[in-house]
């Protein structure tokens, strides 16, 4: 079942964008604007990959042991229904650079052996 999103982990992160970059200005007050723009990216990308953990794992295609049949994923390779294996954790890179890990259900195809993390 997929998790309620964490608004109040949503304004943690951009109040921390907004008290780290205060107080970074303050350490570095001759920074040039790329400077001031890179160490920005940084956070947001950090900020960013925290919140789309958030809301992948609040989609219901986090898991599908709750699913009907007929949603159930199938193998690429030969078609045939996947058996779910359970959850584990899946380690990703977004974008920014950052990674995040997701825990997400595993299936394994019955027919052909193949594993996989279904989209």
């Amino acid at each position: 079942m997929a998790r309620p999103l964490n608004e109040l982990l949503w304004h943690q992160l951009t109040d921390e964008i907004t008290d780290g970059m205060r107080e970074w200005r303050q350490q570095h007050p001759k920074a040039t604007l790329r400077e001031m723009e890179i160490e920005l990216d940084t956070r947001l990308a950090r900020a960013r990959a925290r919140m789309l953990e958030d809301l992948a794992m609040g989609s219901t295609a986090a898991a599908w042991q709750d699913a009907a049949r007929l949603q159930t994923p199938a193998c690429p390779q030969c078609g045939t229904l996947l058996d779910e294996h359970g959850t584990h954790p899946r380690t990703l890179l977004t974008h920014g650079g950052q990674t995040l890990t997701l825990e997400r259900s595993y299936g394994v195809c019955p027919a052909c052996g193949a594993g996989l993390f279904p989209p």
